[in-house]
């Protein structure tokens, strides 16, 4: 129930147009819900998010940020490159096919996106992204536009 309210009240600040689909994100639970603009879920796609437990405070903490922000930018990442520091070098691919770029406050690398490692998915295993196995990060591109609002649910206990 409170979940359920929570989800509600944060939808609502944010004001999108009634039609538009919206996402909702559950860190604790590791599941991406797509919504339409009725509030009836459309589709859960299951999630691999930030290593660390909180809000996102600053840059290399390691943690999703909560709260309501909306896609600004849809990119193609086939071709782009990470360096996760392992010693493995750049990475490319690492972001998958596609990268939905995050509005976050002070922040521009932070968004929804596929991945090369599926095996991530349902653990806390980014740097604070939201990580989606790359079939499902294409079907949601598919959904979505620049201006869906997504809500990053908080983690029940900040350590």
């Amino acid at each position: 129930m409170f979940l359920t309210a929570l989800i509600s009240f944060l939808f609502l600040a944010a004001s999108p147009q009634e039609s538009d689909p919206y996402i909702v994100i559950d860190k604790q639970n590791f599941t991406l819900t797509l919504f339409d603009g009725d509030g009836t879920a459309i589709k859960v796609y299951s999630i691999a998010c930030g290593s660390g437990i909180g809000n996102k405070t600053r840059s290399g903490d390691h943690k999703t940020p909560e709260g309501t922000f909306s896609i600004n930018e849809i990119l193609n990442s086939r071709s782009l490159t990470h360096d996760f520091s392992d010693g493995k070098g750049p990475i490319k691919g690492a972001y998958g096919p596609w990268f939905l770029r995050l509005d976050v406050p002070g922040r521009r690398d932070i968004g929804i996106h596929g991945t090369h490692l599926p095996e991530s998915i349902g653990t806390r295993a980014t740097e604070g992204c939201i990580r989606l196995k790359n079939e499902d990060i294409t079907d949601l591109k598919a959904r979505i536009k620049v201006g869906t609002v997504v809500t990053i649910l908080p983690d029940p206990v900040e350590q």
